[in-house]
């Protein structure tokens, strides 16, 4: 399928192989964004990672300090007074048997995050081919298999992002809106930054980050150092 005029439009607008430090892409992707909506803005990480391994699969959970633009659908699979508390933070959709058979009877999947306490897992694996292949599967690693649910509810809703890495090593992460101030931007970068150095699995060898790329939901990629520096100016 070809590509739409203002994509090619904005092909035109910048140089595509020059490797920008990230406040300059950040403005770059601003200029670039020409749509009636206010677009997401992505990073997308390629890592010299290998993902046939399970100790070098990364998946783990990143706050946005200036938040992502979007709050957050959470549900939350809980009884007593765990389903209380995740309704009192907040949650979309708080259930345990019943939200389970809505989920595999009504496909009903109008969330983004999904919490579960621990005692609720034996119900939830039923789910696994569901939730599984679209990341929503509750884990111990991204906080949300937890017995605080209200604390997991309120960090989602607040801006905290999970990532993982895909089936070729990408990791693909929401930075905010192209509305969002240019620091805010950058503020997001940088901390999902942080994070991605933080989780380098042991066993990586070689040049673990090897490119880095942002582009807004309609946009073009522009390339970002892959050397750039975790440390705020």
């Amino acid at each position: 399928m070809p590509a739409g005029k203002l994509y090619t439009d904005a092909l035109k607008k910048y140089d595509r192989a020059h490797i920008h430090e990230p406040a300059e892409a950040i403005a770059v992707i601003k200029s670039l964004a020409t749509r009636k909506f206010d677009e997401t803005v992505d990073v997308a990480f390629r890592l010299g990672v290998d993902p046939r391994k399970a100790e070098q699969m990364l998946r783990g959970t990143v706050a946005l300090p200036a938040g992502t633009g979007k709050t957050a659908r959470v549900a939350v699979f809980a009884v007593g007074d765990a389903a209380r508390d995740a309704e009192a933070a907040g949650a979309d959709y708080v259930g345990a048997e019943d939200l389970v058979k809505r989920i595999q009877d009504e496909n009903m999947l109008d969330f983004d995050v999904a919490i579960a306490t621990p005692d609720m897992m034996a119900q939830v694996g039923r789910l696994g081919r569901v939730l599984g292949p679209r990341g929503l599967m509750p884990n111990p690693k991204t906080g949300t298999v937890t017995q605080d649910v209200a604390k997991a509810v309120a960090e989602f809703k607040g801006g905290k992002v999970e990532y993982r890495t895909d089936r070729h090593g990408n990791v693909h992460v929401r930075l905010g809106k192209v509305g969002f101030d240019p620091a805010d931007l950058l503020r997001n970068f940088y901390a999902v930054l942080e994070e991605i150095n933080r989780a380098k699995p042991a066993s990586a060898k070689g040049r673990y980050i090897r490119s880095i790329t942002i582009s807004s939901t309609m946009g073009p990629g522009v390339k970002i150092s892959s050397d750039a520096r975790v440390a705020r100016d």
